[in-house]
């Protein structure tokens, strides 16, 4: 009988772990990219849009309940918190200051919604002024008829507000932006002849001076922020005013009399000469030093501080 040696056995290949199902790892919906610039569209168009799972018992003409519609719902009867908003000019494409502007406002709404306010937010559009105007004229021009420019600026009005409309839905803000305000509806302005009559009734408006900035190239009046002044070096007086009652500015100074022959004045400085003839009275600083300097054009009250650099001026 023949040995033969024995063969070890070869060992079973060991079955492959899955590690994946030893971790307790959370599950989430959320996509490895972000994706934002497709995403964000499509999370606007559901804001605005009719959700038919939560509409299906409503009527027809409650089938448009967008988020904000559905917030109102949910804080019906809470106490109100509603935004006054300073309307943007309807008068061109969106910058990073209306993004600023808007996506501050819009925060602080939806955390006042989560307090459980009623928060309300109703865009609006400011369609008058200059910088509209100016628009007009840079597309067609200066010679325009009122009523010409008035149709123009209407128009174009109208286009700016839907751009920025959807612009700022694209900025994630919530609102009601299909029944916004804007400054030319004729519902606003009607009502704003209305405010005005109020206010002449009870006496408010009265006639008066009050200089108006005016641009002769615009051929339009300015409001004040958009003057820009230029560094300029003016003629400069300096004016002895007598003075009314010598006895209580001798006082004033805890003297008893001015020396004799002399007489008390008080020296203002100014760029504008041309308005000494209105003047009614000059006033002291109350948190301000003053010395009574005798020279030979009289005793003159001047600001302690600036004794030397008067004298020098005056010579």
């Amino acid at each position: 009988m023949t040995d033969t040696a024995a063969t070890p056995a070869t060992p079973a290949t060991p079955a492959p772990v899955d590690y994946r199902a030893t971790l307790n790892l959370p599950d989430t919906p959320f996509p490895m990219r972000g994706d934002l610039p497709k995403r964000e569209p499509a999370w606007v168009k559901d804001w605005n849009s009719t959700d038919t799972a939560d509409n299906a018992a409503n009527s027809a003409s409650d089938s448009a309940a967008t988020l904000y519609r559905r917030l109102r719902a949910a804080r019906k009867g809470a106490p109100l918190f509603v935004l006054h908003d300073g309307p943007p000019y309807a008068n061109g494409k969106l910058h990073i200051g209306h993004a600023l502007n808007k996506v501050l406002k819009d925060m602080i709404v939806k955390s006042k919604q989560l307090q459980g306010f009623d928060a309300q937010y109703i865009p609006g559009w400011d369609c008058h002024g200059l910088p509209i105007e100016n628009a007009i004229e840079k597309l067609h021009g200066r010679k325009l008829s009122r009523a010409d420019m008035q149709a123009k600026s209407r128009a174009y009005a109208s286009e700016q507000v839907a751009q920025q409309r959807e612009d700022f839905k694209r900025l994630g803000v919530l609102g009601d932006w299909e029944r916004p305000y804007r400054t030319m509806d004729f519902a606003n302005e009607a009502g704003q002849i209305r405010a005005f009559k109020r206010v002449v009734e009870r006496g408010f408006v009265y006639r008066g001076l009050k200089p108006v900035y005016w641009c002769f190239d615009c051929g339009s009046s300015l409001a004040e922020f958009e003057i820009e002044y230029a560094d300029k070096k003016s003629e400069t007086l300096d004016v002895a005013f007598e003075a009314d009652d010598s006895a209580a500015l001798v006082a004033a100074f805890g003297l008893s009399a001015l020396p004799e022959g002399k007489t008390g004045f008080a020296v203002i400085w100014t760029t504008t000469a041309w308005t000494i003839p209105a003047n009614q009275a000059l006033n002291a600083h109350p948190e301000l030093s003053y010395a009574l300097v005798e020279t030979p054009k009289g005793c003159l009250v001047l600001a302690e501080s600036l004794v030397e650099a008067c004298l020098q001026r005056f010579g």
